[in-house]
Order: structure tokens, then sequence, then C-alpha cells
């Protein structure tokens, strides 16, 4: 793999591949929650994005736009000899997956919150809250661990990223704030994604999902790729938040499978 590729995955399963895309200031472990029913499947690569996780910032920096990263991203699937495999999605995950859709350099795609959709005052409001969020993981880790091991203060310190904070592990939340602490493409990808949206016009199966209790890019979003996508899926995701792999992982894991095919939609 050339160093312009270089990133860290956990790939589990077999079959037809499917590549995992997280969010912005997230990892690859954002997926845990449906890897392994993923993994019954499918080929599975959850990969930590350029910057992001433990994959490092490219030698020669980070792409300076949408166009860019997808490049990089099917550099990656040439990397790792995959011939357009399935992929999936969360927020910048999600726009990654309808661009790589749009692009034909896959089988199919699953977008869940995907980001692109949204008007520039929705986008600014979606990257404070983030930043806040990332502003806050930076304290001490005994403070966010006694932060996290309360219910009541977890939901308060993870509400809007989660429908249903309580269900993750006190582990996965503490990592998650590790992760979002230390992306070091954060600010660049922020500024870089600043005017984008998607305007794209797939012609593989693509699936838009999107929790109605997302406080990130809020539900109401959901309606422009209705328009704009006619021929996808539209789900909803009853009761979930921006980040619904943890929040309903078995729907989650029905929905991405009912995009590859692997069970019925």
């Amino acid at each position: 793999m050339s160093a312009a590729v270089e990133v860290v995955f956990e790939r589990r399963g077999a079959g037809a591949p499917l590549v995992l895309l997280h969010g912005i200031g997230h990892h690859w472990a954002a997926w845990s929650p449906v890897l392994d029913r993923l993994a019954e499947a499918h080929d599975v690569i959850a990969v930590d994005l350029p910057g992001f996780g433990r994959s490092p910032v490219p030698a020669g920096g980070l792409p300076a736009d949408m166009p860019g990263l997808v490049a990089g991203i099917v550099e990656l699937f040439a990397a790792l000899g995959l011939d357009r495999p399935h992929v999936a999605g969360n927020s910048l995950g999600g726009a990654i997956a309808l661009e790589l859709a749009a692009a034909g350099a896959v089988s199919s795609a699953t977008a869940l919150s995907p980001a692109g959709f949204c008007t520039p005052g929705e986008l600014r409001w979606a990257l404070t809250v983030l930043t806040l969020h990332r502003n806050a993981a930076r304290l001490p880790e005994p403070v966010l661990r006694s932060l996290f091991a309360s219910p009541a203060l977890r939901t308060l310190a993870l509400g809007m990223i989660l429908a249903r904070p309580n269900r993750m592990a006190l582990a996965e939340a503490l990592a998650d704030a590790r992760a979002l602490r230390e992306a070091r493409a954060f600010r660049a990808v922020a500024r870089a994604g600043r005017g984008y949206a998607f305007a794209g016009a797939p012609t593989v199966p693509v699936t838009v999902a999107w929790g109605t209790r997302d406080r990130i890019l809020p539900y109401r979003q959901a309606a422009l790729p209705r328009t704009r996508l006619p021929a996808a899926r539209h789900v909803e995701l009853a009761g979930c938040g921006h980040v619904p792999m943890h929040d309903d992982p078995e729907l989650v894991a029905s929905v991405i499978l009912g995009t590859t095919g692997a069970r019925a939609a």
C-alpha cells in the first residue's frame, strides 16, 4: 500500500467486500456494534479515514475537497484489491459513500445521515456542536471516565450524538472521546466541507437512512435526498440519533444488508 493510502482498518468475515466509512472525528470502531452481524454475510473492512483514528495524515497532505477524498478512497480500494465493493457510511462517511456511488466505484451505497443535504446554517450548527464536543473531549481522562460512568451525565454529554447514550459501553465512550480529541484532520476536513453539497446521480443501488432523533443533521434534512435521489431507497431509522449504529445495531445492519442484497430489503 502506498503512503498516499496508508490507513488503519479492521477486517472481518467473508463474502462480497463491504467497506465502512465513519464520520468526522470518529474512527472505525464506530461500527463495532454492527461489525459481527455484517461479517456473517460480507468481507467487512471498517476504515479509519486519513487523519482520523490511528490513520496518519497522508505524506502529501489531506485532500482539499470531496473529489480528492473520494479519489483517495478509490486508490485505497485498489491497494486492497477491492473491485467495486459495497460501501456504507455515516455522516461524512455517508457523503463519501454517495459520491463513490455517483462515480460508479462501488456496487451499492448505504448512507446513514449523510452530509451534503443541509443549508449553510445547518452545517455551521453541526460543526459547532461537534467542535464543542471535541473541546470537551480534552478534559482529563479521569474526569471523562467519571462523566461517562454516570447515566445522567453520559446522557448530557452524548445526547446530541446518540439517542440512547446508555447503550454505549464506558470503554467505547472513552475511545470515542480519544478519537475525537486526537483527530488530526478534524479542522482541515471541516474547513474543506463548508461549501459542500451532494449533487451526484448514482446508478447503483443506494439507500439513504436517517435517524428520526438526529440532533446533528436533523431528520428534516432527509426530505432533500428524497427529492434529489428518487430512485434510491429511503429509510426512517425510528428513535435513532446521528450515529445510529449504537442506538439500534440490528436495524442498521438490516438496512445495510438490504442494500447489498444479502437479505431482503
